[in-house]
């Protein structure tokens, strides 16, 4: 049995992500489950105090890859220093976040190695001694367990457990990496303009559909409401692909994973690419007149009624409350 190596991920600001931290969570539940131990590795450059703020919270024993060629790393650096991290801290279970650095590298990573790969995962567990691994097939119609065996690869979705709280120990070694005869090489950074909110980290989230009627009517009727609530406003597929709003507000399997504490899904119909992304919400209110909408099947509270007299009184009477 080997240990449990976690990649945490540095944002574009330069800190950890959140997301590496709840991968630290769910080693450490590993851990105490399996009997392996938990090592981490934090690639880039500059990175040595990163590294060891994340070794004294959730990170454990932590190497650091740190060199100046890697401030903008590609997937096949990350790929060479995640396989030499592997080697070093003989690890068996690999984590990685389920984002875009994400699903760039861990293939890589688990080919390289002729290892399992085992993508998008919402749950690792210890069952019987063994791994069991969960994620959600079919568009989330259907949960698979699934286990391999050797070492394994895998991706863990953003917001599948709670992030590492508190501190713990943890120490911090350099591991130097090969980075001669590289076939790819960075050439420039393109920033797409910032439009909408990381919906993954708001507490409160109105969401608008196709019920809605047009592009006019969520800054109308569906932006007020998520504003008074101190949310965000999101959005279904069907209004994304309209035009109406831009993806970064999509809501489902094809956009953002959400679990906020509140979600409220206004002419929303609740098809299941949707119901994938925010069923995990703490608390979700439905409002839409079709009695038989899906969306009904997995909320807390449902209004059938015309959204066009529910919504702005909800509003304004949220904005009374408040005073």
């Amino acid at each position: 049995m080997g240990n449990i190596l976690i990649v945490a991920e540095i944002t574009a600001t330069g800190g950890i992500r959140e997301s590496s931290y709840e991968l630290a969570s769910m080693a450490r539940k590993l851990a105490e489950a399996s009997g392996r131990g938990v090592k981490s590795v934090v690639i880039g450059s500059g990175v040595g105090d990163l590294a060891s703020e994340f070794a004294s919270k959730g990170g454990g024993d932590t190497l650091v890859v740190d060199d100046a060629s890697l401030a903008n790393a590609t997937a096949e650096t990350n790929n060479r220093a995640i396989r030499a991290a592997i080697e070093a801290a003989d690890a068996d279970l690999v984590l990685i976040s389920n984002t875009p650095s994400g699903w760039d590298v861990a293939p890589r990573v688990a080919a390289g190695l002729d290892a399992a790969y085992i993508s998008d995962c919402f749950n690792i567990a210890v069952e019987d001694g063994a791994l069991v691994f969960y994620r959600r097939i079919f568009n989330g119609k259907l949960d698979a367990q699934l286990s391999a065996e050797g070492t394994v690869v895998a991706t863990v979705q953003p917001g599948a457990t709670e992030a590492f709280e508190g501190s713990s120990e943890g120490s911090t070694s350099a591991l130097e990496v090969s980075l001669e005869g590289l076939q790819t090489q960075f050439v420039e950074t393109k920033k797409a303009d910032a439009t909408g909110v990381d919906l993954t980290k708001a507490d409160v989230i109105v969401s608008g559909g196709r019920g809605v009627g047009s592009e006019e009517k969520f800054p109308e009727v569906i932006q007020p409401l998520a504003e008074v609530l101190g949310g965000a406003m999101g959005a279904s597929r069907p209004v994304v692909d309209a035009g109406w709003l831009d993806h970064p507000y999509q809501v489902g399997s094809s956009g953002q994973v959400v679990t906020p504490k509140l979600y409220i899904a206004v002419g929303i119909s609740g098809a299941i690419q949707h119901l994938v992304g925010m069923k995990g919400s703490n608390y979700i209110i439905a409002i839409n007149k079709d009695p038989d909408a899906p969306i009904f099947e997995v909320a807390d509270v449902g209004v059938v009624a015309d959204l066009f007299d529910i919504v702005p009184a909800l509003t304004a009477a949220v904005t009374a409350a408040k005073g």
